[in-house]
């Protein structure tokens, strides 16, 4: 037996099985009710993450998104409740929608997109209009497009990427400094105030002078100082020139991965070699930003993913989010066949089930958690040699009794190229067990999240 054996090595809990006082299920069956914005935190978040997406959280040379699961697994088990994860990209906001459906990435709670000329909160990615109207001193999109056309060594990016603060195109490395000191003057010449960012080896935007991820960074901190909440912690994580700015903001940690760019590692030679809240990684990507958290000492640091004997983990208080991560994480191995086929793990599984307890399929039909768990049997190792991936996103978990939490997330599966998603609700009771033994899962709600349901509801488990 592998040491796996003690996931879920609970013991049998058989609990009164009367329902707390919670708000109808039915509340939480929309995306539009897993609240994800500044506003969802009472108070200042424990830790802000601000990364860039391209080769900094997402590793595009990582086929299985290894790293990237292994910090949702993460943030997700020990941060999401009391924290914010700030995504800023270069990407415009229609490049960005195209890489969510690409990788298992999380949602955020900021996005800032268009190399910081656009910020959005929440699900619904509700625009910041203040920062816009910022933006828009000094700045004549006409005058840029004349300006440019002048140099025929500028090739203007797709459409997509044009956007109403920023101009894109790409040029050749050995060109772009001349062309950016001629261009910043003739601009500035027609009274215009802007900043050109190079990036990538090839990339060039223009945009405001107030522009970037950086300025970006520092009117969002601004902005949450003002209500009360700047948070406690803020890491910048990047790995090209137009993150520089992000590790130029005071009291900011800062990581550069380990697979960064050179213009960035020049930038951090000339400008920040003797700053030690900046470092960088000796690990890529998303494990660079995991890394940076334990070297920071900014809070735990090591992945439920990277856990192979989750007695290993000692837990003071009960932590229903990462009683959800953990779940799912044994069902992934479970059904990847990670993990070996034996009646102890199903009797463990039901252990942590209440007998009553009841789950509604996102096909509408009921059945005892029980009956589903006995159903494990027949699709152990089904997706073994499969590229199979579950996680978990916005797990927010809310106390509705002494011993019991409601909590909603979005339970995500990948299988090749077909992604399926359902909003959760679960309801977790800690009546008559120790946090050594775990939360009982009493009642479990799925429905689909639009356009994302399975083709076959039967092979939908949980």
């Amino acid at each position: 037996m592998t040491s796996l054996t003690k996931r879920f090595n609970y013991s049998v809990c058989y609990c009164c099985s009367t329902t707390p006082k919670i708000p109808s299920f039915n509340y939480f069956k929309s995306e539009a009710n897993i609240k994800s914005n500044m506003d969802r935190l009472a108070s200042a978040a424990r830790l802000m993450i601000v990364s860039d997406l391209d080769q900094t959280m997402v590793d595009h040379h990582d086929p299985e998104n290894l790293s990237l699961l292994r910090f949702n697994a993460l943030w997700e088990a020990n941060y999401r409740e009391s924290s914010l994860l700030v995504f800023s990209t270069g990407r415009s906001p229609i490049l960005y929608e195209e890489l969510r459906k690409e990788k298992p990435m999380l949602t955020p709670d900021v996005t800032i997109m268009s190399v910081g000329t656009e910020i959005t909160y929440g699900n619904s990615m509700v625009p910041d209009d203040g920062w816009e109207a910022l933006l828009n001193n000094k700045w004549d999109r006409k005058i840029v497009t004349e300006e440019t056309r002048k140099f025929p060594e500028l090739t203007l990016q797709s459409e997509t990427e044009q956007r109403p603060l920023k101009v894109s195109f790409y040029v050749q490395k050995d060109k772009a400094q001349d062309i950016m000191k001629t261009l910043s003057k003739s601009l500035e010449e027609r009274g215009l105030d802007v900043k050109i960012i190079y990036s990538g080896g090839i990339a060039l935007d223009i945009l405001p002078q107030g522009g970037g991820k950086g300025q970006a960074l520092a009117y969002l901190l601004k902005k949450l100082k003002r209500e009360g909440k700047l948070p406690n912690n803020t890491l910048a994580c990047g790995d090209s020139g137009n993150d520089a700015e992000l590790f130029s903001i005071p009291d900011v940690y800062g990581v550069m991965v380990a697979n960064a760019q050179e213009e960035l590692l020049e930038w951090h030679a000339a400008n920040a070699k003797d700053n030690p809240k900046v470092i960088h990684a000796t690990e890529r990507c998303a494990a660079g930003i995991i890394q940076a958290i334990g070297h920071f000492n900014l809070g735990p640091s090591i992945s439920p993913r990277d856990v192979t004997d989750m007695s290993e983990i000692k837990m003071k208080n009960f932590v229903p989010a990462y009683e959800v991560v953990k779940f799912y994480l044994f069902f992934e191995k479970w059904r990847r066949g990670e993990i070996e086929n034996s009646d102890l793990y199903l009797s463990n599984m039901k252990a942590v089930c209440r007998p009553s307890g009841t789950f509604v399929h996102p096909s509408g039909v009921e059945k005892s958690l029980e009956e589903y768990v006995n159903t494990l049997k027949k699709c152990h190792g089904d997706k073994k040699g499969k590229q199979y991936r579950i996680w978990v996103d916005q797990v927010l978990p809310t106390q509705v009794g002494s011993d019991s939490w409601l909590v909603s997330f979005k339970k995500w599966e990948l299988c090749g190229e077909e992604r399926q998603c359902c909003i959760t609700t679960v309801v977790l009771s800690s009546k008559n067990v120790t946090v050594a033994d775990g939360l009982t899962w009493t009642h479990m709600y799925q429905t689909w999240q639009p356009g994302a349901a399975a083709s076959d509801s039967a092979t939908w488990f949980f």
